[in-house]
């Protein structure tokens, strides 16, 4: 069992990633990349673990052409979204959330105290590239 590859190459191995570095993304969450196109070579996945700090949220920001799923594993996380952030939803440890291609969004944690974390999985194996940040306020003026 291979523990890291650093190729694109398409091979039958199974491999293991152990990130061990925080990276700060463009939404400037702390992410750590588990699976993606430059760790093992997928082609049309990626997977990660990202931390919501406590009282922390994300940039508003919307992944082009590509859909969403998380898997908020801790904490209370409320997900602003759509055309200016105007809607929202409330989730909890254990919950899944699914987030259609464009669709702008903001993660917030709601404690003070604790850090959330969620596993993020997109099709899209990119961590940043296809990240666009939102500008919520100019939105309604558009």
């Amino acid at each position: 069992m291979s523990e890291q590859s650093s190729s694109n190459q398409v091979s039958d191995e199974v491999i293991t990633v152990r990130p061990t570095a925080e990276t700060m993304t463009r939404q400037h969450l702390p992410y750590f990349v588990g699976i993606s196109g430059k760790t093992t070579g997928t082609k049309g996945l990626s997977m990660n673990l990202v931390i919501i700090p406590p009282g922390g949220q994300a940039k508003p920001h919307f992944h082009k052409d590509y859909e969403t799923a998380i898997f908020l594993l801790k904490g209370r996380v409320e997900t602003r979204y759509g055309e200016g952030l105007k809607r929202s939803v409330i989730n909890e440890a254990g919950d899944f959330l699914f987030i259609p291609p464009g669709v702008p969004h903001q993660p917030v944690n709601l404690s003070d105290t604790e850090a959330a974390q969620a596993i993020v999985a997109r099709n899209d194996p990119t961590e940043q590239e296809n990240v666009v940040l939102y500008d919520a306020l100019n939105s309604e003026n558009e």
